[in-house]
């Protein structure tokens, strides 16, 4: 019973990471404002509470049994495997002071709840002193992880096993020299943006998004939409995966694609085996998270997927349009199928991450990724952020910031402290495309996507990435599902097959 004594001490933390969840969802979307500083000590407690069952006795006393137990299994075993991914992890955690811990998870709740405040009042003076301090624990914290040629590798590779920050210049490398020049084509498109800006109705927007999410496969007796400053999605296990959006009345697209992002994430976290709940395969130790992706890259892809490979398809817009314009019909009288495909797809720079087409979406990324690395090598410091912010746009998009609400302001990653995450959207955009070229080989998949079935490709998913939770890494799935590791090609196919269609 050895591997049952691991396996139920793993759930005990689990369960309090996924109370932690619970509490920042609901700091996030519901807490009253006053609520703030003791929901900061709350989560704070359970962090250091699930830090120090991690790095306890009882559990290190537990996973030497099960290994003992378990001695002459192969290691592909799916028991194998959880007790050496824990140990790795736990490892890796217990190099993070407590207190460190402690403060960190602390600052995190309190952080957000300024950077929210500081973003509505264009106020970054008086939010830098907290995001200050967040740098400074994180440096501290990639010290104490080590490893890895630069200082910015510790932390990027606790979101993406195995990427390191030279890894990640030869990826933006090749973006780049694949983006720019289909960015300019694209710019000469023909498209009817003004008609995204029109007058939408803000629950009629919530409606028509949650109609589709439930059509590409989002479990609403096991989720839930609610509205947020920044969109998210968030989970206490399969049986409870919360999503979040955020709906501007004239700005259509921001909320329809939010939504379908952060159902795509919700699908993945639905999907994950039950029974790998309450287990290592949803746990994240170093962060002290429960998530059951195999990596935020991996989990990216999936957002990624639904959002654009299938959301931002012509086919899409062909077979959903006509529901469109019967939720919104006199803003769309005047509109066909193929000009709202046209102007869903159109490139237009802009100062809003979340909001970015896909041609420019990326370059917000290599900005926020060349500013992070700097940040923990100590080569920038928090109070030239707005200046260097701005020049930055200006060299890679050609645009002049005009506030920090829309500039430095604009993401909340740095006030979670989640510095090293920003490459794993980008990473996902790779893998988005890998993994859909793979499912389209599948004929009922095809099928489906040309009807508006999207139970094949939720399906496919599900088999080829979704059930495995953390059981494998990000490489072993995408070599697995496609034939290849990581790379750009599909990625840039579909791009470019896009942009021909839109300035044929």
């Amino acid at each position: 019973m050895s591997y049952a004594a691991f396996s139920h001490e793993i759930a005990r933390i689990n369960d309090i990471l996924c109370a932690v969840n619970l509490m920042t969802w609901d700091a996030r979307v519901m807490m009253p404002p006053g609520g703030i500083d003791a929901r900061g000590k709350q989560i704070a407690t359970l962090v250091g509470l699930a830090r120090e069952l991690a790095t306890g006795d009882a559990l290190q006393r537990a996973i030497e049994d099960a290994r003992a137990e378990l001695a002459g299994l192969p290691a592909s075993d799916v028991r194998v495997l959880a007790v050496e991914q824990a140990a790795q992890s736990i490892g890796a955690l217990a190099r993070i002071s407590a207190a460190l811990v402690g403060e960190a998870a602390e600052l995190k709740t309190v952080a957000q709840a300024a950077w929210a405040k500081a973003r509505a009042a264009n106020d970054f003076a008086g939010f830098a002193p907290m995001l200050e301090r967040s740098m400074e624990m994180q440096r501290e914290i990639a010290a104490a992880l080590g490893g890895g040629e630069h200082p910015y590798d510790a932390l990027v590779s606790t979101y993406e096993p195995g990427m390191t920050w030279s890894r990640l210049q030869v990826l933006y490398g090749e973006l780049r020299q694949g983006l720019l020049p289909l960015l300019a084509q694209a710019r000469e498109a023909k498209v009817r943006s003004e008609i995204l800006e029109r007058a939408y109705p803000v629950e009629k927007q919530r409606e028509f998004s949650s109609l589709l999410s439930s059509r590409f496969g989002y479990d609403f007796d096991r989720g839930r939409l609610d509205d947020t400053v920044h969109p998210f999605e968030i989970s206490f296990t399969r049986s409870d995966v919360r999503i979040t959006g955020r709906f501007r009345e004239t700005w259509l697209p921001g909320g329809l694609f939010a939504v379908w992002h952060e159902a795509g994430h919700g699908m993945y976290e639905q999907g994950i085996s039950e029974a790998f709940s309450r287990s290592v395969f949803t746990t994240d130790f170093i962060n002290l998270y429960a998530v059951g992706g195999a990596s935020f890259g991996t989990h990216e892809s999936q957002s990624r997927l639904w959002e654009n490979r299938v959301g931002r398809s012509r086919r899409f817009w062909e077979l959903h349009f006509d529901d469109l314009r019967q939720t919104f019909p006199d803003q769309l009288d005047d509109v066909t199928a193929e000009d709202f495909w046209r102007a869903v797809n159109g490139a237009r720079p802009g100062f809003i991450r979340v909001e970015a087409d896909e041609l420019t979406y990326d370059l917000h990324i290599m900005l926020r990724s060349e500013i992070e690395a700097g940040l923990i090598a100590g080569e920038i410091r928090v109070s030239d952020l707005p200046e260097i912010w701005r020049d930055k746009m200006k060299a890679m998009l050609g645009l002049d910031v005009p506030d920090d609400r829309l500039g430095v302001l604009q993401d909340v990653h740095w006030s979670s402290g989640m510095v090293g995450s920003f490459p794993t959207y980008t990473i996902g955009n790779v893998m988005s495309s890998q993994f859909f070229a793979a499912a389209c080989k599948d004929t009922p998949v095809v099928q489906g996507l040309e009807t508006g079935d999207y139970l094949p490709l939720k399906t496919w998913l599900n088999d080829k990435v979704y059930q495995f939770g953390r059981s494998k890494t990000p490489s072993q799935l995408l070599v697995e599902a496609t034939g290849s590791d990581l790379s750009t090609g599909p990625y840039i196919a579909d791009l470019k097959r896009k942009v021909d269609e839109l300035t044929a």
